[in-house]
């Protein structure tokens, strides 16, 4: 059964699917009446966010599959791949952008129906802008990379469109062609720039990279209960998975404490640190005495 925010979650991916048809579906009309390589290189970045967003549906629904025997920590790193798959489809469509355009400004340019052509676009880059904002404010709000990545790429679509309308409107008002690749190659660097932040970010997560706020929250929140406890802590440890945050600490206890108080401080503990995370926070916490512990890591190293 699918949670609330789930079900939002799918709800948002399909509805940037559908409206990514859309918009490719204008700017390719734009782009065959006109002849315009900035709209060719829009046009191009809608293939890709369709692509990406194929991708993602799919990424999405196994991220939120339950752990098996095969990934017993389940299958939210999906949304690292996803992230670094659109990434590299941007990368690659603003070289192709790049590579059109350059061609043209050596053979020439040819363009016709201007006037239609920046209007169809400009309508596409606003409602493309609503969309990012969406989607980002939902993935935020759920937690969700998926969502998040692929609201960013939709706001990058949308400024890229905005560039794309000023280069026409200036090819318009003063006749100069050259104009619309130049423009065109000023996206295409947007877009690359966009693309490469993405792909940073998924291999980030793959190897586990902190978060240093996260890490932050986790020592402060710590380091008061264990003043108030008079305990101590090390090998404290933390990843993102996806949405979730693994953490996994030993907590050093009095000698001669009981089990069962032992365990209640500790889930005491788990408990203010899942309260102060957003995410949702899976933590491990290993009882040890303080007298021995020394001597017990000794002979594990």
């Amino acid at each position: 059964m699918k949670t609330k925010d789930a079900s939002g979650q799918f709800f948002a991916i399909r509805l940037s699917f559908m409206f990514g048809i859309a918009m490719l579906a204008i700017k390719w009309y734009a782009y065959n009446i006109t002849g315009s390589s900035a709209i060719l290189s829009d046009a191009a970045e809608s293939v890709v966010h369709i692509i990406g967003v194929g991708f993602a549906v799919f990424s999405l629904w196994l991220s939120l599959q339950p752990a098996d025997e095969k990934h017993t920590y389940g299958h939210d790193k999906i949304t690292y791949f996803s992230a670094g798959f659109e990434g590299a489809l941007i990368v690659l469509a603003a070289f192709y952008i790049i590579y059109v355009s350059v061609n043209r400004l050596i053979v020439g340019v040819e363009i016709s129906n201007i006037d239609k052509g920046t209007y169809f676009t400009f309508a596409a880059s606003v409602i493309n802008l609503f969309l990012g904002w969406f989607l980002v404010r939902k993935g935020r709000k759920t937690n969700s990379l998926i969502l998040v990545a692929n609201g960013k790429h939709v706001l990058t679509d949308s400024w890229t469109s905005f560039g794309v309308v000023a280069g026409l409107f200036l090819t318009w008002v003063t006749g100069w062609l050259p104009f619309d690749p130049i423009v065109a190659i000023l996206a295409a660097l947007n877009i690359l720039w966009s693309g490469g932040k993405l792909i940073r970010q998924s291999a980030g997560g793959l190897m586990d990279e902190g978060n240093e706020t996260v890490g932050k929250i986790i020592k402060e929140i710590l380091d008061e209960k264990i003043k108030e406890t008079n305990l101590e802590y090390h090998e404290l440890r933390y990843r993102e998975s996806g949405n979730v945050i693994w953490i996994d600490l030993h907590l050093l206890f009095p000698k001669g404490i009981l089990l069962e108080e032992a365990h209640n401080c500790a889930t005491e503990i788990e408990n203010c640190i899942r309260l102060k995370i957003e995410n949702k926070v899976n933590i491990t916490t290993h009882l040890e005495p303080i007298e021995v512990h020394e001597a017990i890591h000794k002979e594990d190293h």
